[in-house]
């Protein structure tokens, strides 16, 4: 009986086939270890490349996703920005050119109104009644815009004047008092008015918890108040009349007396700050700064008196009501010096409310950038005909925006777009992980048939020849070689693999009455005896790199000096003859209990041939 063997051989294929024989473990102390089949190395290789490239694959649509979410964000958050510095750039330039607007306004119709007062005047200076002046004053009023504290008219009293001009006041004042009471709506009476009028008054005294007027004492020409409007208000309190109704001396108030120097020096009309107890309801103990304006009366180019007017910024502030300008904040800076500090006034708008925050600039250094900045007074006074020591301010209006007003323009779009790049990105990557694992698991099964079939290859042919096939053997891919490496599938064959080796030993190497001894037993047997023998023959081929050719039923082939040359071929060839003499022995002794008592029996014949 011949039996064609489809063992894989240790040497060819680096391993040896692990039998059914029960003496495996034990067919020699010296003889190795078979060594296990090792898949091809470059489909490791090209694993290992394929992860690193979905890795970086991954980390940069990662990176880049979280680039163009960042980028979304903030081109859309400066956009929103964009449109709130265009917005308050446009509402700050309309608060300003308001603004300077009523300033001009009001420094136009202070002019106009000193000519008129000169061409209404019914005597000569200082003694003159402006009849109706109240209600003038009140029609010059509305073209400021705002409620006045207090416009008044002063004349230009000499020293040599002030008695005649003490006698006039007392004459015509219950003509204008009556005007004012009549005009104003005021209850209170003439008598009244009249017990506190003193001539050139410059202070007051408590008495019996009430103001009392006390004449002026300063020498040279006077300012005394001629008349008024409004004849009373709210800063005058409760009962005292007094300083409303009487000749007050315009002299003894610094900031005034400072301004009209100006004013009668270069006879154009001055501006400056005074500061002031706030007599609003809720405000007691606060202070409030207010500008003080000087128009020069003249008459033929002559001095002869002047019109003096209260600006109260914060009521300036308040009727400049503009929709939409809630939150911001205005700075007012004054180009003079008090005592080498740069005067600055600060208030907030919000709405039609407006607030003094103080004296000091009040915004916030974040909104730098987005300041609007007007001039919004500027007398062109000639500087050296100003006294020496004294100074007429540029008044500059600086517009900042707060975080009211940016709120409106903080949407949610920045995130919602950053949201939207980062779920297209979330997508992609769920399609490409997708893709990704059903390319692998095609892979995957395309490997796994792969290997098998290398390693059936790897089983035929020895290392060398199997990697020359691979490599150059097939005509055709690489891919075409893995899977039909015999070129028996349809692939294109090509010439064939023959090489020469002159230095070569072969042996033979059969079972002596197999055939007797095979008739009589059952195929497992059979196959468990030729198995073991083989088996053993392997382990002893590998270990002296002895290349098995080919099983034919009970004959054994074997060659050394090739594919590998081996100069002590013949040496190598009769060792491995005795080590399989040696096993063969061994073997059919150990498995005579279990095959039969004539297995011991069988002997193992080698032929040898250089």
């Amino acid at each position: 009986m011949s039996k064609s063997s489809n063992q894989p051989s240790d040497r060819s294929a680096n391993g040896s086939s692990t039998g059914l024989s029960p003496l495996d473990s034990s067919t020699g102390a010296d003889s190795p270890e078979p060594v296990a089949y090792l898949p091809p190395d470059v489909a490791n290789r090209e694993q290992r490349a394929v992860t690193h490239s979905k890795l970086l694959v991954f980390f940069t649509l990662l990176l880049a996703v979280s680039g163009a979410a960042t980028a979304a964000y903030l081109l859309m958050e400066d956009e929103e920005y964009g449109d709130f510095e265009d917005a308050f750039a446009g509402l700050g330039k309309e608060i300003a050119t308001v603004t300077r607007h009523k300033v001009d306004q009001t420094f136009d119709a202070l002019g106009a109104y000193s000519v008129f007062i000169v061409s209404e005047a019914n005597s000569t200076w200082p003694f003159v009644h402006l009849s109706d002046f109240s209600l003038k004053s009140e029609m010059i009023a509305a073209l400021f815009g705002f409620e006045i504290p207090v416009l008044a008219v002063a004349p230009l009293v000499r020293e040599e004047e002030k008695a005649r001009w003490a006698t006039f006041v007392l004459e015509t004042a219950p003509v204008w008092y009556k005007e004012s009471i009549d005009n104003e709506g005021l209850n209170l009476t003439i008598e009244e008015c009249m017990n506190t009028t003193v001539p050139f008054v410059h202070m007051s005294a408590m008495v019996e918890n009430k103001a009392v007027a006390v004449p002026t004492t300063l020498p040279g020409p006077a300012l005394p108040l001629l008349q008024r409007y409004p004849l009373v208000t709210a800063n005058d309190g409760p009962g005292s009349t007094w300083s409303m109704a009487t000749s007050y001396d315009f002299q003894a108030i610094t900031e005034v007396a400072d301004l009209f120097k100006i004013s009668s020096s270069t006879l154009h009309q001055s501006i400056g700050f005074t500061r002031l107890p706030d007599t609003r309801p809720g405000y007691a103990g606060k202070i409030v700064v207010d500008s003080q304006i000087v128009q020069p009366i003249t008459d033929d180019g002559e001095l002869v008196g002047m019109l003096w007017l209260r600006l109260p910024w914060l009521e300036f502030f308040q009727n400049l009501y503009i929709d939409g300008i809630s939150g911001t904040i205005v700075v007012i800076r004054s180009s003079c010096e008090i005592e080498h500090v740069v005067q600055v006034l600060s208030y907030t708008i919000e709405g039609s409310h407006a607030e003094f925050l103080g004296e000091f600039d009040a915004h916030d250094p974040k909104y730098d950038d987005q300041v609007v900045s007007k001039v919004v007074v500027d007398l062109k006074v000639d500087s050296s005909k100003i006294p020496e020591g004294l100074c007429v301010p540029t008044l500059t209006l600086d517009l900042y925006p707060t975080d009211e007003v940016a709120v409106p323009f903080e949407t949610s779009k920045p995130a919602l777009y950053a949201t939207v790049v980062v779920a297209i990105f979330a997508f992609t990557s769920l399609v490409f992980l997708l893709y990704d694992y059903y390319v692998a698991r095609r892979q995957k099964k395309f490997m796994e048939r792969i290997v098998k079939q290398d390693q059936i290859v790897s089983n035929v042919f020895p290392a060398a020849i199997r990697d020359r096939l691979y490599e150059g053997g097939q005509k055709g891919s690489q891919d075409d070689a893995l899977l039909d490496p015999l070129g028996g599938g349809g692939g294109t064959a090509g010439s064939p693999l023959a090489d020469l080796f002159p230095e070569t030993t072969i042996i033979f190497a059969d079972i002596v009455g197999f055939t007797a001894w095979a008739s009589a037993r059952e195929p497992a047997q059979v196959f468990i005896l030729l198995e073991t023998i083989y088996g053993a023959f392997d382990k002893h081929a590998y270990r002296r790199s002895v290349f098995k050719v080919e099983t034919v039923g009970d004959c054994y082939v074997a060659v050394a000096g090739l594919p590998e040359p081996n100069k002590d071929h013949a040496a190598t060839v009769c060792r491995f003859a005795r080590d399989c003499v040696n096993s063969m022995k061994d073997i059919t002794r150990k498995l005579e209990v279990a095959l039969g008592p004539d297995t011991s029996a069988l002997d193992l014949r080698v032929g040898i041939h250089r």
